[in-house]
């Protein structure tokens, strides 16, 4: 799969940059520490004067490639949902039986990120923790319809509808499948944040994994139904 990734590019609605940041290395460099930074102090916290001073470039410079921090914030978490769903298809192409497919799908959204080295300039494990932590700030915003129709969501939701796929693949007759796909992508962010911060609200810990938890839950939910 890394050979046939290699030679890919991740491509995010241009809409949401100024200039795109695959194109230089500046823009590489401020993807790689925005996220590093991000993780380190917050989405609250971090601004582009930060960003700015952690490159050694202007803050000017930032402001090429995007007009805000949230429009930053929406890069990454648009380029996340794309690195997973890249994952997704190529893992899953070659299945034919749709109960395995579906198996492996969830294990693959839901699983805790290792590292990658597809992509040089992207540390996925630290952007995970960042999705993690941040992903519902990019869209609990008054703006989140005008940006829902500009097509900033897209990849997530192309993601959610490639899970629900395989979930009718499994049982046609299921009632709610775009609800539980979504509640597979939105839920495992929230369990790995409790299994983190809050360990008396989940059962996941390091021995039972979220993707443990979804397996149960869809393949349940499925079987339940049929």
């Amino acid at each position: 799969m890394k050979s046939l990734l290699s030679n890919l590019k991740i491509d995010i609605n241009d809409k949401i940059y100024l200039k795109d940041p695959q194109s230089s290395d500046l823009g590489k460099r401020i993807i790689a520490n925005s996220i590093k930074l991000i993780d380190d102090v917050g989405f609250e916290s971090f601004t582009f004067k930060k960003l700015g001073h952690a490159i050694g470039s202007n803050e000017s410079s930032i402001y090429r490639y995007f007009d805000s921090k949230h429009k930053l914030l929406l890069y990454l978490t648009s380029w996340y949902w794309a690195w997973l769903e890249y994952q997704l298809v190529f893992s899953t192409a070659n299945m034919s039986n749709p109960n395995e497919k579906l198996e492996k799908a969830i294990n693959i959204l839901t699983r805790t990120i290792e590292a990658d080295s597809t992509f040089e300039h992207i540390d996925e494990v630290v952007l995970s923790r960042v999705v993690i932590n941040e992903y519902s700030k990019s869209y609990l915003t008054k703006e989140v319809d005008e940006e829902n129709k500009d097509g900033y969501f897209s990849i997530y939701k192309r993601l959610v509808i490639r899970l629900r796929d395989m979930m009718i693949g499994v049982n046609k007759d299921y009632k709610f499948p775009h609800s539980l796909a979504s509640t597979v992508l939105e839920g495992a962010l929230h369990q790995h944040f409790l299994k983190d911060h809050f360990k008396s609200l989940t059962d996941c810990d390091h021995k039972i994994q979220p993707s443990d938890y979804f397996t149960h839950l869809v393949f349940n939910a499925l079987t339940t139904n049929k």
